[in-house]
């Protein structure tokens, strides 16, 4: 599932194949955007913030997208075949030696990048911000706790409050904590679980298989995500599948009664 690391992770891979070198290929296809050419400009470092994505090119221009729920880059050398169908391609790169393929991307959009905060100002801290400090710790506290009653599952997805968390890290994070994911974050130590949410998101940011638990083993990398069948990793106890959210918010919420004792 596309989460803040797995986003940083896609930036990494880009930019290993992109950076300063020059577009034989650049085309967008979206609607709104299937004009546009992009060859001949000279890709730059990109950025992340959060869940979101910016690739940046010469002459102020800055090309955004966000993951969602299947978005993906693959990067192939040139002329390799796509491992997955060319009509979920929405944007194709390529240079003399590379290609990088976004299937399923969301958001699309050209912009010039002074202006890429316009499009993530209204997110909270990023929680894999390099230059990540107190004052960023503070901001995030202070959107965390500012509504007490507020289920602490639901606060940590909320990209306005801290981006990078998903589903995963949610489950993992609650688990951490104590807490069940509906636990009100008036009951819940909040410094800590921003400490924690960095650490994790810091922990995998450069690994392909997410581990939160420190634990290499197979089957042993998390605690409570996913194991309904296996159960709680830290006392053997059944997990729960709930639900949490309502609408487009609504996600499954996997906790252990047994280590998260609190509302359900």
């Amino acid at each position: 599932m596309p989460e803040g690391d797995t986003v940083y992770q896609a930036a990494a891979r880009l930019a290993a194949v992109l950076t300063d070198r020059v577009l034989t290929t650049g085309d967008l296809r979206h609607p709104r955007l299937s004009t546009v050419d992009l060859r001949g400009r000279v890709a730059l470092a990109p950025r992340t913030v959060g869940k979101h994505l910016f690739l940046r090119f010469d002459r102020d221009l800055s090309f955004h997208s966000h993951l969602g729920l299947d978005g993906t880059w693959q990067v192939l050398p040139r002329g390799a075949r796509w491992r997955k169908p060319g009509f979920q391609a929405r944007a194709v790169f390529a240079t003399e030696e590379h290609q990088a393929v976004g299937f399923l991307l969301h958001e699309m959009a050209l912009l010039p990048t002074a202006d890429e905060d316009r499009l993530v100002s209204h997110l909270g801290p990023d929680l894999l911000d390099p230059t990540w400090d107190e004052t960023h710790a503070a901001r995030a506290l202070e959107r965390l706790t500012a509504v007490p009653d507020r289920e602490i599952g639901d606060a940590l997805l909320d990209q306005r409050v801290m981006a990078g968390i998903g589903n995963v890290y949610k489950a993992e994070i609650c688990h951490l904590l104590g807490v069940s994911p509906w636990t009100p974050v008036s009951d819940v130590d909040c410094a800590e679980a921003i400490i924690l949410s960095r650490k994790l998101l810091e922990r995998n940011k450069m690994s392909p298989d997410r581990n939160t638990t420190g634990d290499p083993r197979r089957g042993r990398t998390l605690w409570v995500y996913g194991r309904t069948r296996v159960g709680c990793l830290r006392c053997g106890g059944r997990v729960i599948a709930g639900s949490q959210g309502e609408g487009v918010r609504e996600r499954v919420a996997y906790y252990c009664p047994n280590c998260q004792p609190g509302p359900t």
